[in-house]
């Protein structure tokens, strides 16, 4: 069972919506527990940054997701605001302290093009993670976002993309944790792709 964290932000539906695509056994919940016992998390997110880590915290989830990112005991995946959590800060309205995994910061864009950064874009593989296992460095993906993870230690990037200046676009680690800025549940076949292969490192778990 994959579990979908249910923070009060986010695109819920449309995640689970595409594990169940798949054929994927994944559910929904605000459940301490439930993250706890499940073979997979699934950390996605919608909107701005305070309001999600004071959601995270009134729901009681924050230490059991930080437990979760640092034990590397099981397959973990962030998704476009779900990427922006787990670093130690963002400017969004702030700075705004968060989970503090992955050391560095959220930045907005400042560029002279459209801002938010809206719509299909190339990610280049930075590294060979089994997420990305079956997709050709280079591919597009669907991308809705102001604000880019900067992480201070380069071995967490994964992937990389240009709007403007080249920023990092998904993360790894280990093989088992994962974060990305893009969203796969709206990015067609190389998008379920790289859920089926998060499906499958949960199968293994």
């Amino acid at each position: 069972m994959i579990t979908i964290i249910d923070y009060g932000m986010g695109n819920l539906r449309s995640v689970w919506k595409a594990f169940e695509q798949i054929g994927a056994e994944a559910k929904v919940s605000d459940q301490a527990e439930d993250i706890t016992k499940a073979k997979a998390v699934v950390l996605p997110g919608v909107g701005a940054f305070a309001p999600a880590m004071r959601h995270l915290r009134e729901r009681g989830l924050i230490e059991p997701v930080v437990e979760l990112l640092q034990s590397r005991a099981k397959p973990f995946l962030g998704i476009c605001l779900g990427l922006q959590l787990l670093m130690e800060e963002s400017e969004e309205d702030g700075p705004v302290e968060g989970l503090g995994v992955i050391p560095g910061r959220c930045k907005r864009f400042v560029t002279d093009l459209k801002v938010p950064h809206m719509g299909w874009n190339q990610v280049e593989w930075a590294q060979d993670a089994p997420i990305f296992k079956g997709i050709d460095s280079g591919s597009y993906f669907y991308f809705v976002h102001s604000y880019f993870v900067e992480p201070t230690d380069p071995d967490w990037i994964a992937g990389k993309t240009t709007y403007g200046e080249a920023f990092t676009s998904a993360i790894a680690r280990e093989g088992k944790i994962f974060a990305l800025q893009f969203h796969p549940e709206k990015s067609q076949q190389k998008g379920l792709q790289i859920l089926k292969n998060f499906a499958a490192l949960a199968a293994e778990a």
